[in-house]
């Protein structure tokens, strides 16, 4: 007698039901991505995270649907909407949503370029993210479970310090009022807050900075640590402002402080620069936000220019790439601290790497994710006195509400972030 063997894929055992074994075949049914569908969302104000986010999902041929982010590529978002469109049809559709890492290095290499090249990378993330729920969703388990599982129960969370409606004065250089809103957040649970008092970035940084620029940071970091106490850590978010000289002057006059980080104190493109300053300082340097693959946050780590790694999910190459550097980082005992400056999407993705990374540090939030974080989903973020509790839905365990996003597309010209087009 004749044996005939059935293959089904790994990713349909315990699913397998009548309607699996007539699709299978000598090579066993192949899931497909058969459609991908495009969101450009207006951020209403005060614009927390953005003036606009780009959403996308695919759906599968059998009806399975998994979202993602794409963060600020610097094209008009409804060009960015092209060039999803442009990638998905010739490199994603009818491709298998589980061959992520053979789907990477396809999209990685397109045009013959197999480099960092950021507005690509911005692409391939919300696309790999998309991919990643829906085999979350295939296989009902989140995407932390299929990444190494869940090591931390809940994620402590920090955010930038805000203004409000009211305010009489600018909270972004307003020291009086900064330090008095850090405390208000640290009273809500928040155990650490951002802030960026350098001053504007510009497209001509790096610079030095004015004996006044450094008199108004270091008196912003000393009213901020008298309001705060110990009760919450001080993290210093530069945008690349500095020089090599100027980034090492500021952190002498604030390690006094503490401060728990000194973010991209020097523009992100040449790390042995970076690496000066982290060598002339105690205060931890922390970068990434602005670099995309394993390759540039290799080239950090081998520097010594950074022991904080922050990530964006929506443009470093998504979730498996994120994974991959976290372990990395691991071997130079550094840690990683997702960045989010964008829409829930990627907030949710940097949750999913952030639960199953052993040496995750803290996950940026926009406040609590409450206002318009909450309402473009149909399940908000959960959070909880300064922390956000991982999803045990599967995926990436958000659903976008469509209705919402429909409701509120953007038909500005500004892109997503500018730089000051002039020196400082």
């Amino acid at each position: 007698m004749k044996s005939v063997i059935i293959y089904v894929p790994w990713y349909k055992l315990g699913t397998f039901d009548a309607t699996t074994a007539r699709n299978a075949g000598p090579e066993g049914r192949r899931v497909k991505i058969v459609d991908v569908k495009t969101f450009v969302v207006a951020n209403p104000p005060p614009h927390f995270g953005g003036l606009y986010w780009v959403f996308l999902k695919l759906v599968t041929d059998d009806g399975i649907e998994g979202v993602g982010e794409v963060y600020s590529v610097p094209f008009h978002p409804r060009v960015v909407e092209q060039m999803i469109r442009d990638v998905c049809e010739r490199q994603v559709i009818g491709n298998d949503p589980f061959e992520i890492e053979r789907l990477w290095r396809i999209v990685y290499s397109s045009g013959f370029t197999q480099r960092p090249d950021t507005s690509l990378l911005g692409i391939l993330s919300g696309i790999e993210m998309a991919c990643w729920d829906i085999v979350g969703k295939t296989l009902d388990k989140p995407v932390h479970a299929l990444l190494g599982g869940r090591v931390h129960e809940r994620l402590r969370t920090y955010s930038y310090i805000y203004p409000e409606p009211g305010d009489a004065s600018d909270v972004y250089v307003d020291a009086e009022l900064a330090a008095g809103r850090a405390a208000a957040y640290a009273d809500r649970g928040f155990t650490a807050v951002k802030f960026d008092p350098v001053g504007p970035f510009s497209a001509f940084d790096p610079r030095q900075l004015s004996l006044e620029a450094l008199d108004r940071a270091e008196r912003f970091v000393r009213l901020l640590r008298e309001a705060v106490g110990n009760r919450a850590d001080l993290l210093f978010g530069t945008h690349g402002q500095m020089t090599t000289s100027a980034a090492i002057r500021l952190a002498r006059r604030l390690e006094p402080y503490d401060p728990l980080w000194l973010e991209e104190p020097v523009p992100p493109e040449n790390p042995a620069e970076m690496a000066r300053v982290a060598r002339q300082t105690s205060i931890p340097i922390a970068t990434g936000e602005r670099l995309a693959t394993k390759y540039e946050f290799a080239r950090v780590l081998e520097a010594g220019a950074a022991s904080i790694l922050q990530m964006a999910l929506g443009r470093v190459g998504g979730l498996l790439e994120a994974k991959k550097i976290a372990g990395m980082a691991e071997t130079h005992y550094a840690q990683i601290a997702p960045h989010l400056y964008c829409g829930p999407i990627e907030g949710a993705a940097n949750i999913q790497i952030g639960a199953c990374s052993p040496n995750f540090l803290i996950l940026e939030s926009i406040l609590d994710w409450s206002g318009f974080h909450a309402d473009i989903l149909k399940t908000p973020i959960r959070w909880e006195e300064g922390y956000v509790i991982p999803p045990t839905a599967p995926g990436l365990g958000v659903e976008l509400d469509e209705a919402v996003a429909a409701a509120h597309p953007y038909k500005g010209d500004r892109l997503h972030l500018e730089m000051h087009d002039k020196p400082v």
